[in-house]
This record gives structure tokens, sequence and C-alpha cells, in this order.
């Protein structure tokens, strides 16, 4: 039988298509693919925004926000974060409503959509302050308060345990910032502690409540490394190989203090800080860690 030149291309072309589909893919086969999903692991950022703290936290599946950095630095602030390519933040939490904390908020609101805010219930008296309010309920944004107990799940096996604040709440001056979030991060054998503006009492109490449990892999320093924070007690406990410090260049209240930095030389801990480093970025498959800092001028 005499086979067409078209039904000869087409066998052949039938042909082709089932040996590309077989286990072993011939050379000039062109098979497509699926995109790879994001690799799995967990990357926090801590952000240089100067004398605040603004904390990003990924998975593979959401973007978390710990506190937004001062009013001077919303645009950096907004910049980097939409440099990872994110449009959309799941969770942002404010450790409390001091301004280098609470600053950034209303150009988050702006540029990304966020999906769940959370707050330590702690309120002041600022224009800052209830502008943020204000703006949260017209955007009709889902709020809660979170406290001492509480834990967030962030995808991937990664879980945000919520230590801080308990109840009743610490009063008295320094009651914003020991009543701040602190929380540990937790995936796989990486952790980290983060422990906005809270101070020695409010470390006092954690000590008392979670002893070795507050161990942790990497510390944020506590207000920016000031000598409120960080007491060798509470250090002790926690033990950790990293500590970064967000903290401004050339501040006017001199953080971090010479007093803590000798105690996270004492402990061995290595210290990066986003005055001198940059923005620091951590990563963590779970099992082991790698620190990159965005400055390499030390």
């Amino acid at each position: 039988m005499i086979l067409s030149r078209s039904f000869h291309k087409a066998l052949l072309a039938g042909i082709m298509a089932l040996l590309c589909a077989a286990v072993f893919i011939l050379p000039g086969c062109s098979v497509q693919t699926q995109a790879p999903e994001k690799a799995i692991g967990i990357t926090v950022h801590v952000i240089d925004v100067g004398q605040g703290d603004a904390i990003l936290i990924s998975s593979s599946r959401e973007n978390v926000l710990v506190d937004t950095g001062d009013v001077p630095d919303r645009d950096k602030l907004v910049s980097y974060i939409k440099k990872q390519g994110i449009s959309t933040i799941d969770k942002v939490i404010i450790t409390h409503p001091h301004a280098d904390h609470l600053g950034g908020m209303p150009a988050v609101l702006e540029h990304f959509t966020v999906k769940q805010l959370y707050d330590s219930g702690q309120t002041t008296t600022t224009g800052l302050y209830r502008r943020y309010l204000t703006t949260v309920k017209d955007k009709k944004i889902p709020f809660s308060i979170l406290t001492g107990g509480q834990t967030l799940e962030l995808g991937d096996g990664a879980v945000l345990h919520i230590l801080s604040p308990g109840k009743p709440y610490f009063d008295g001056p320094d009651a914003l910032n020991n009543n701040s979030i602190v929380a540990k991060l937790v995936y796989g054998n990486f952790s980290m502690l983060l422990t906005g503006d809270a101070e020695q009492e409010a470390e006092q109490k954690l000590v008392k409540l979670y002893g070795e449990d507050l161990h942790s892999t990497v510390l944020k320093s506590g207000h920016h490394g000031s000598n409120t924070s960080s007491s060798s007690s509470f250090l002790k406990q926690v033990r950790p190989e990293v500590a970064v410090i967000s903290v401004g260049a050339g501040n006017e209240y001199h953080h971090p203090h010479p007093s803590t930095l000798k105690k996270y030389g004492a402990m061995k801990s290595k210290v990066y800080r986003t005055d001198r480093d940059g923005t620091i970025t951590i990563y963590s498959d779970g099992q082991s860690y790698q620190v990159r800092k965005e400055k390499n001028n030390q």
C-alpha cells in the first residue's frame, strides 16, 4: 500500500509525540512542564529602616510583616517589600504603638493588600495611632489582639508562638514597651525570638514563665540594643547564636549600648546591626540557616 505524503507526515508526528511522552525523552523533543513552586523554607528580612523595627517573614505560602518602622523611612520600607515581588501581606503584626514601629503602617496599607492585622491591644493618644485605627476601620481589615499563649501558622510548618504580653498588663512609664508582642518563630530546628521593645521587667516575666523554652537560634535584640533590655538572666535562657540589632546610624539614643554588646560578646553571639550591615536576611530550611548582610563594609 502506498501512503500519501500528508499521511506519512502525520504518522511521523504521532510517533514523535509518543516518544516525547516516554520516560526517556529524546533530543529535539519539546516538553512543557508547570513552573516549579516556590522553594520550601523560611526567610526573615530584618529591614534597614533606620531607628525602628520592620521584619518581613516569608514562607512559600505567607508573607508576614512584624512592625513597619518610623515615618521617615516609609518609602524605603515599601520599596524593599515590592522588590521581593510582594503585593499582598497575609499578616501584619504591630508589637506596640510607638512611632518607630507603627510609623510605616499608612504606607503599607496604601501600597499592599493586608489580609489580617494584629497588635498588642495597647493604646496611645498620638495622632499617628488615631489615624492608624481609622484607616484600618475604613478599609475593613480583619483585626485581632495578640496575647501570650496564642499561635499563628505561617505555612510549611512554620509557627509563630506568642509569648507576651500577658495579663495583667504592665503599667507605668515603660508600659508600652513592656507590653510589646514577643513571639518565637519556630521552623524545624531553627528558631528566632522577636522581642519588640520589651524591657527587663517583661524579660523577667518571660524567664519565669518559659525558662529554657526561650532558647532560640537568633535573637532580635530588644529595644534596639538598649541597656534597658537584654538582661543577663534573659540572655542566659535565650543563648542565641546570632543577635540582630535594628538600629539607626548615629541615633540620638546611642543605641546599641556598649554593655549590651559586651553581654553578646561574652556569650559568643555573632552580632549583626542594620546601621552597619544594612538589611539582614536569614534563610533556613529547617535544619541549617544562613545569614546575609546587605553591606560588606566590615
